[in-house]
């Protein structure tokens, strides 16, 4: 009975069937939580991801000993997880996220020694990865992305040599060297992302022969890409994004045909290195060290990413339609943001620039959309309702620069709109969207939910923030800390959205109008004019109409 918008508390008549084995109530509307009278069931498989179930995890599940897949994910459970859900031993999935859920994890889990595929994202947990996950030595997806939980990754994750997918993000607390995955043989899918590990990147990942994915972005890695790396012939995704990596950048880099990003990190430039950020799917912005700053390279690789026309071209305002065409919104134009890729693209044109990093996983799509239109009604109409039909979006990373801006303090105003999930009584309204924001290093929105924030889909909501612009660059970072749905409507929708963005200055431009301010222009202008005033005072000096000088003509003293 799945994906069939049923609307109804969850009855307790299907306890009346004895034979019931596989019961599949996922992508509903159900409600309530789980009766009672299904602890005599004995079922095998249970799946209630994406309803609207509630209150307390449901003890009456964990007397479905016979159950071997349970899902809940997507629900509004809350509260602790019972000691109890440790007697359903023969449990070989079970997945949790995306609910409320809180306290430590019981010790009794420790008891599913069954366990092939464990995932715990997106709830609010505390205390640290427990040691007892070395127990489950049969586990091949183990996934603790956005779960609220302490670092570091303990060292009895080594016992878990099926592994094949392991995700974990957003660690609190206390970082750690790379854990040791050296006999992971058969891993496919890499995630250590934002897990505050630290210290060099070990050889043996490039040597994980399956490897399809490997995401090791925001940790405090260091030293240089192992050479191993070039081995990585099955790879499609490399996201290296945010560490301190050094040395040069490997030959092999910008001659593969995957997605590589390396952006934010401290390489060092010698005369093979690139000197421009490349277009196509190596991303490299930000990514060499301070010392490059007097190198004639392109700004696009130095830190902090000054004006790439520094001195020459200036600007005081921005207006991007993030995802649209060039719109005419009250007589400003925003301009267009139609680039269609994002897994690892660096995008650049005079005013401004683009930064994407991450592919959307799960979804079994060959090609992902980075530019979403609405499937929800917009609650506004009328020409501004043009900014919010389209948006961009990212599964990871997301970062827009403003360039050549004039120093100073500006507005910078986002505009969102919950395009994708709907306001309605169907599954489609059941999605999270959940991601961070920072706007020139700063966090400025911490788990940004736009639909709740707003008061429905479809509903626009513009968040202003004062900011000082300097070296002339403004810099708007969205990212996904693991929070929110990952499943809802389908596999594959989350991450930041943003519908536009407006910048405006709190100071008066100079020459009071005109978007754009060239300097050399005005340095040429003032030069002429200072030259064509300093001849016309030697004229009139020489005629002697400024005094100083005595007339010698004919009949004059």
């Amino acid at each position: 009975m799945h994906a069939q918008n049923l609307s109804a508390p969850v009855p307790p008549e299907f306890s009346k069937l004895p034979y019931l084995r596989v019961l599949d109530l996922s992508r509903n509307y159900l409600n309530g939580s789980v009766p009672l009278e299904w602890s005599t069931m004995q079922l095998t498989e249970l799946s209630f991801m994406g309803n609207r179930l509630s209150g307390p995890f449901p003890k009456v599940l964990t007397n479905i000993t016979t159950l071997k897949n349970l899902s809940i994910e997507g629900n509004l459970f809350s509260g602790s997880i019972p000691p109890e859900t440790g007697n359903l031993v023969n449990l070989q999935k079970l997945i949790i996220s995306s609910n409320g859920f809180t306290g430590v994890l019981p010790v009794e889990l420790a008891k599913l020694t069954n366990l092939t595929d464990l995932r715990i994202c997106d709830n609010n947990f505390s205390g640290r990865i427990p040691d007892f996950i070395g127990n489950w030595t049969l586990i091949e997806k183990l996934h603790i992305q956005g779960s609220s939980l302490e670092g570091p990754i303990p060292s009895s994750i080594s016992a878990l040599t099926r592994l094949s997918d392991l995700r974990i993000s957003d660690l609190k607390r206390k970082g750690s060297p790379f854990p040791p995955l050296s006999n992971m043989e058969s891993m496919r899918t890499l995630t250590l992302r934002k897990c505050l590990i630290h210290g060099e990147i070990p050889d043996y990942i490039g040597e994980m022969r399956k490897l399809k994915n490997l995401d090791l972005s925001y940790n405090e890695l260091t030293g240089e890409i192992p050479a191993s790396f070039d081995q990585l012939a099955r790879v499609d995704f490399i996201y290296l994004t945010g560490n301190k990596l050094t040395g040069t950048l490997p030959g092999w880099a910008l001659g593969r045909n995957d997605h590589l990003d390396i952006s934010y990190n401290n390489f060092t430039w010698e005369s093979s290195s690139p000197t421009e950020c490349p277009r196509g799917s190596v991303n490299l912005v930000e990514s060499y060290s301070s010392s490059v700053d007097k190198l004639k390279i392109h700004p696009c690789l130095k830190k902090n990413f000054p004006c790439p026309a520094s001195g020459i071209q200036h600007q005081y305002s921005l207006h991007l339609n993030c995802g649209g065409k060039e719109v005419d919104i009250n007589g400003q134009k925003y301009e267009a943001d139609r680039e269609q890729s994002g897994a690892s693209m660096f995008y650049m044109v005079p005013e401004w620039a683009l930064s994407s990093t991450g592919n959307f996983m799960d979804n079994d799509m060959d090609a992902d959309i980075y530019l979403e239109t609405n499937t929800s009604a917009l609650s506004i109409s009328g020409p501004v309702s043009e900014l919010y039909t389209t948006a961009r979006v990212s599964p990871l990373s997301l970062t827009y620069y403003g360039l050549c801006l004039m120093d100073g303090n500006y507005t910078v105003s986002l505009h969102f709109a919950e395009i994708i999930f709907t306001d309605d009584r169907s599954f489609y309204s059941l999605g999270k969207r959940i991601f961070d924001v920072y706007i020139q290093e700063k966090l400025v929105l911490k788990d940004f939910n736009i639909e709740e924030e707003a008061g429905g889909a479809g509903k626009p909501i513009v968040k202003n923030f004062t900011v000082v612009v300097t070296s002339n660059t403004l810099k708007i970072h969205f990212y996904w800390a693991g929070k929110g749905t990952t499943g809802i409507p389908d596999r594959g929708f989350y991450g930041p959205l943003i519908s536009a963005i407006s910048v405006l200055p709190n100071f008066s431009p100079p020459l009071g109008k005109g978007k754009k301010i060239n300097v050399l222009l005005i340095v040429g202008t003032l030069a002429t004019a200072l030259f064509l005033g300093l001849v016309v005072l030697g004229i009139m000096r020489r005629k002697g109409w400024l005094g100083g000088k005595v007339s010698t003509e004919k009949g004059m003293t």
